[in-house]
């Protein structure tokens, strides 16, 4: 005959279980675990005591708002003499003083928050998440590295800039702060289809597919309550601008304590970070990427069709784009709705551009079916694809109405870069998505994909080529010289028309003011031995550019060679970024946990005027306890001397954290810098 457990209270063991389940981070006054992994409750008894074989006692979880044993949000179970890992479950562990209890929930378990009936005793509340360390679990990544550096890790390193000048951004992903697993799960629960149908919802949980399609829905705003509204130009007077944010963890508490009203403003790195940290707080493995020279086909045909006017700038005649850079995320998970073969990291771009099954939301997409041109795989491959390996058709766009197509050497896909596992350093990724260009393997995929533009594209052997040099490193406040360089190949003197034109140009390749400009009408390109070239400078003074520059600091180059003979139009164009001046951190005292440290802070003044309303902005996971530490100078930065502040701050963990720093003022916008520090125990 069996005895029920008479049970007078329990404990959670929120310390011992959130530290074993590595959720600790978050806090350890609530039980926060990982599916799939058992978790101990001991129980005080009221009366009698544990009797192996006779003790009974009935488990009922449940989570969502119906829950339903067919959908696997409610599970009824007993004690069994061991815990079964791949189903709800528990098991007596010791029954000295008090009954220990081992519960475990399945590796497919929805995440979410659950509730626990013990009997008739009462029922505790915990949050389950995804859990990459359990071999049964479809995030499930080995490599204790890679788990603490996709999973675990609170800061990280953005790639920004151009293609040859890649840029490391700090960002505070944060996590693990007071106040952000809950601003997640709410992002779930205000997702469309839970307020469709919650109960569907709850259970769709389960699967990381679904929920990184979710979160790609949910961080913008645009076909729901998001959290980031997007806004690509340069009035952000109603909001925060994209550039001044350091981190998620403002923009996640200000969405959830708003009441879900979309935080103002966000562009493609933001959408990304925010992603990453809602994706990392629900235990999936999540990291940013960044693709330079990112395509954005409107219509699908794999093909950019740009048009440019007589001086070889760019005219808006299509919705057709090419981003400087363009940032989405990876999630890792295994594809079991796929064949073989596709598991690993999956695309995922929560930057509203095209709608996916009537939503503004993109992925997930297997990287091995972008790289092998399986774009019908679900979701949205033709457009990541296109992202990375699109065609371009450049076209010269005359007085009279006439267009011809020019001679370029436009690419995209370049440089697609991710920070690397355990350091600072850019890791190259490029060949996860693309096989080397030319090789046998491309070409099979471009027949995959049905990429015919690509496969017919020749190879066109000019007789001139045209192409932009710059210095190696320009910086803001500078004057400098860029060229245009012309080699002739054909044998026999030409000439020609050349334009060489500089515009300040935003990330996503709208074009802005102008900064520089030379018009050639009747260039002679003769022949040297063995080559014929042509050098001519356009002088950047500072000057020219200083009012036109947006906050991405880029200019956009474009060099338009005519061959008076032939008519032939060839095109250069060259993006470049300039420099912001490093922002100095020094360490002041011994890095300790619980104890105040300073930091001073120094950025010197590199433009010919001086600064004003100079401010300085810090924050870092478990160095400023989820604050923000804003420092703003009184008096005016003179040219050449330094903004210089002092901040405190008090360490609330051990381990290797990013001190993270935004310098703002009237000329010199949102200057990033970080120090990375180590906080001993």
């Amino acid at each position: 005959m069996k005895f029920t457990l008479d049970i007078a209270s329990w404990d959670l063991e929120c310390e011992f279980n959130n530290t074993d389940h590595r959720t600790e981070l978050n806090g350890t006054e609530r039980l926060i675990v990982r599916r799939g992994q058992p978790f101990t409750v001991n129980l005080h008894l009221r009366s009698g005591a544990y009797q192996p074989g006779s003790s009974a006692l009935d488990l009922t979880a449940e989570t969502g708002p119906q829950p339903s044993d067919q959908y696997g949000t409610r599970a009824s179970f007993g004690l069994t003499d061991q815990i079964d890992t791949s189903q709800w479950s528990a098991a007596v562990t010791s029954h000295m003083d008090m009954v220990s209890l081992s519960i475990c929930s399945p590796p497919d378990a929805p995440i979410g928050r659950w509730r626990l009936s013990l009997g008739q005793a009462g029922q505790f509340e915990f949050v389950l998440l995804y859990n990459p360390w359990c071999t049964g679990d479809m995030v499930y990544m080995e490599g204790e590295k890679e788990l603490e550096e996709y999973v675990l890790a609170q800061d990280g390193i953005i790639f920004r800039g151009n293609s040859q000048y890649p840029i490391p951004t700090p960002w505070n992903f944060g996590q693990f702060e007071d106040g952000i697993l809950d601003a997640c799960l709410r992002i779930l629960d205000m997702n469309p289809k839970c307020l469709r149908n919650p109960g569907k919802d709850a259970s769709g949980r389960r699967n990381p597919i679904y929920v990184s399609r979710v979160i790609s829905a949910m961080v913008n705003c645009n076909d729901d309550q998001g959290v980031l509204l997007g806004k690509w130009t340069n009035d952000y007077t109603d909001g925060v601008s994209p550039m001044s944010w350091r981190g998620s963890v403002e923009i996640l508490r200000n969405w959830d304590r708003t009441a879900c009203e979309p935080v103002r403003y966000g562009q493609c790195w933001v959408f990304a970070a925010v992603a990453c940290s809602v994706s990392r707080a629900l235990g999936i493995p999540s990291r940013v990427i960044t693709n330079y020279q990112s395509a954005h086909d409107s219509n699908s045909n794999l093909i950019i069709e740009l048009f440019v006017d007589e001086n070889g700038q760019l005219m808006k005649n299509s919705r057709d784009m090419i981003w400087n850079y363009h940032c989405w995320i990876e999630n890792w998970m295994t594809r079991p709705d796929l064949q073989t073969g596709f598991d690993g990291w999956q695309a995922v771009d929560p930057t509203p551009q095209e709608k996916s099954e009537g939503v503004y939301c993109c992925g997930p997409i297997p990287l091995k079916a972008i790289k092998q041109g399986e774009i019908t795989y679900k979701y949205d491959g033709p457009f990541i694809f296109a992202e990375v390996n699109a065609d371009v058709h450049t076209f010269w766009k005359l007085k009279d109405g006439r267009t011809k197509k020019v001679i370029t050497t436009t690419k995209v896909g370049l440089k697609i870069s991710t920070k690397s596992v355990g350091s600072d350093e850019r890791e190259d990724i490029t060949h996860l998505y693309k096989y080397p260009e030319g090789s046998e393997e491309e070409r099979e995929t471009f027949t995959k994909a049905n990429h015919q533009n690509k496969l017919l594209q020749q190879q066109d052997n000019a007789g001139l080529l045209i192409n932009v040099k710059v210095s190696p490193e320009m910086r803001k406040g500078c004057d400098f010289d860029v060229f245009a360089v012309v080699t002739n190949n054909t044998g026999s003197e030409k000439k020609c028309r050349l334009v060489f034109g500089s515009r300040a140009v935003s990330y996503n390749g709208i074009l802005g003011g102008n900064c520089g400009f030379k018009d050639l009408l009747n260039s002679c390109v003769r022949l040297y031995q063995p080559l014929g070239k042509y050098l001519t400078p356009l002088r950047m003074n500072f000057s020219n550019y200083a009012s036109h520059l947006t906050e991405d600091n880029l200019i956009r180059l474009a060099a338009l060679l005519v061959d008076y003979s032939t008519q032939e139009a060839y095109l250069a164009v060259r993006n470049i970024v300039l420099v912001n001046p490093e922002i100095r951190v020094r360490i002041l005292g011994e890095p300790k946990e619980r104890r105040k440290l300073a930091a001073e802070i120094t950025l010197q003044n590199p433009l010919s005027v001086p600064l004003l309303d100079c401010c300085f902005t810090v924050e870092g996971s478990n160095l400023t306890d989820g604050k923000i530490i804003t420092e703003r100078l009184d008096s005016a930065v003179e040219p050449g001397q330094d903004a210089k502040v002092k901040i405190y701050f008090t360490p609330t963990r051990s381990g290797l954290r990013k001190l993270v720093v935004d310098f703002d003022s009237n000329k010199l916008c949102h200057v990033k810098g970080y120090r990375n520090v180590i906080i001993g125990k």
